[in-house]
């Protein structure tokens, strides 16, 4: 490969395309489980049948390690709603849906996402009885086996230019609970400042899903911990915010 064309850059990895085939590129510090990680969620997503990139290589370039995959050709939905703003509502309907027939699949192979909120509630800078009761409450909640992406927002669906979309970024796949992944979706359009968006997303994924709206709202306070341990200091402040109401 000849990662030559920057396609994205994110904290600690950059996105390349080479052709048909698209390369992330992590940072010389990143660790090299965590990397191995990402390619063994999205391999193990791929044999539910969903749209997604397929893992083509695992490697190192230049000491860095990278996973290659399918580049997708299109337009993410982030971009299709931005330049075509009336559509909205129906761009959010067939996002709604498309969470919906992820969290159809199983994947029992993947980490629970249960145990991976206690650990990162366990992170967070909260003090000890804020975490034991974001604990608790983690423990009180029904444990489901439902695949969940963990970073389901616009700007990871792709869309091809026949309509075909695809779902981007497994690194934080894990089996558990759909609300605990609609709280997480709401949260990131508040973060990204659209709040009727938000808004909106929650109605049509409780209506399409038969959730009461309360029961997901009952899964902020522990997501908004859970995404406090990476956030910037703004985010943290809004996240901080979720836990302590």
């Amino acid at each position: 490969m000849k990662p030559d064309r920057i396609i994205a850059v994110r904290t600690r990895k950059t996105v390349y395309r080479d052709g048909d085939l698209c390369m992330k590129v992590f940072d010389r510090t990143y660790p090299k489980a965590d990397v191995l990680a990402e390619a063994l969620n999205q391999a193990r997503v791929e044999e539910t049948g969903l749209p997604i990139p397929h893992v083509r290589e695992v490697t190192v370039l230049d000491g860095k390690w990278a996973i290659v995959t399918d580049y997708i050709r299109g337009k993410s939905l982030k971009e299709l709603m931005a330049q075509n703003p009336e559509r909205k509502p129906d761009y959010l309907s067939r996002f709604v849906d498309l969470q919906l027939q992820v969290q159809a699949k199983e994947c029992p192979l993947l980490p629970t996402l249960r145990a991976k909120m206690h650990r990162k509630i366990s992170q967070t800078a909260f003090d000890g009885a804020t975490q034991e009761r974001l604990h608790q409450t983690l423990d009180r909640m029904p444990e489901h086996t439902k695949l969940c992406h963990g970073d389901f927002n616009p700007s990871n669906i792709m869309v091809t230019g026949d309509g075909t979309p695809y779902i981007l970024d497994w690194s934080h796949a894990t089996q558990g609970n759909a609300s605990a992944d609609a709280a997480r979706t709401y949260l990131l359009f508040w973060l990204a400042g659209d709040i009727s968006g938000a808004e909106r997303y929650l109605d049509l994924f409780c209506r399409k899903s038969g959730t009461e709206r309360e029961y997901v709202r009952r899964w902020m306070p522990i997501v908004a911990a859970s995404q406090s341990v990476k956030g910037n200091e703004k985010e943290r402040e809004f996240l901080n915010a979720w836990v302590t109401r």
